[in-house]
């Protein structure tokens, strides 16, 4: 997988188009479930992304109106019924490494929800950087309803820190559907759009992150995640030499430049 841009991908479509890559789950008929399968060759994508140059934003959309139901019913939670618990631990690491490649990948990564965004599909959009949903769309991290824990995927890691542990803990206990109204007023949803116009919207940040400086834009991924684990002090000096390795990019000095002159900067990413 050296050449993303002409990646032909197996289980999910994907294209890139200029500096934007767009991931779309792509079984509409099923409202765009996960596989074994997709979750390997999603995990694998973000992975590669890590040494891309031409990628500089991903947006990840579902197909038909929906987002992703989470993983699907008949081609993975029956066969897991069946598994003995090496290959259950071999299963729930493998998940909760696309995760990590999510978040290891330099480039921000946009959601665009529309529909239902459920299950592995909330830990989708909760893994992603920005996430922007049409006003139709309903989220549910619905994993107490087939009879499982809450903490699937670092759910109870990273929800609680976007929309607060009481909010957290609520849709994690419950499983219940969060309305997008709710989602947008807690801060799990940057904007919310018309049914239908949130990948227009989500595309269109993510043409505007990538006009901007990519290699800061890569440091301040890293810098959120991080200062997780930090103290205030010990993330102080980390943004202290965060930010002098940033001074060194010729973008900072092309912000300059443009500045002296009356410009509008242009990024290149170095």
């Amino acid at each position: 997988m050296t050449d993303l841009t002409s990646y032909q991908a197996q289980h999910f479509l994907w294209k890139v188009e200029g500096k934007l890559g767009f991931i779309t789950l792509n079984r509409p008929e099923k409202k765009n479930p996960l596989t074994f399968e997709s979750y390997a060759e999603l995990r694998d994508l973000f992975r590669a992304l890590v040494y891309d140059k031409t990628v500089k934003v991903i947006v990840v959309s579902g197909a038909g109106g929906n987002f992703c139901s989470g993983g699907d019913v008949h081609e993975i939670i029956g066969p897991l019924t069946k598994l003995d618990m090496p290959g259950l631990i071999e299963f729930t690491r493998m998940t909760g490494d696309l995760v990590k490649a999510m978040r290891a990948c330099p480039q921000p990564i946009v959601a665009a929800v529309e529909g239902i965004c459920a299950g592995a599909g909330a830990i989708i959009a909760m893994a992603s950087d920005l996430r922007y949903a049409s006003e139709e769309s309903k989220t549910a991290f619905l994993f107490t309803r087939v009879g499982l824990a809450g903490a699937d995927m670092g759910a109870c890691a990273i929800l609680p820190r976007i929309i607060g542990q009481g909010r957290a803990s609520e849709l994690l206990y419950t499983g219940r559907s969060m309305a997008a109204k709710e989602g947008f007023d807690w801060g799990f949803y940057n904007s919310l759009t018309a049914a239908g116009g949130a990948l227009e919207k989500a595309s269109s940040v993510a043409a505007d992150l990538a006009a901007g400086p990519t290699f800061a834009h890569a440091m301040t991924k890293k810098m959120l995640h991080q200062e997780w684990a930090m103290g205030v002090d010990e993330a102080i000096e980390a943004e202290a030499q965060a930010q002098a390795i940033c001074m060194k990019t010729q973008d900072f000095h092309r912000a300059y430049h443009a500045f002296v002159a009356k410009q509008k900067p242009v990024f290149e990413g170095n």
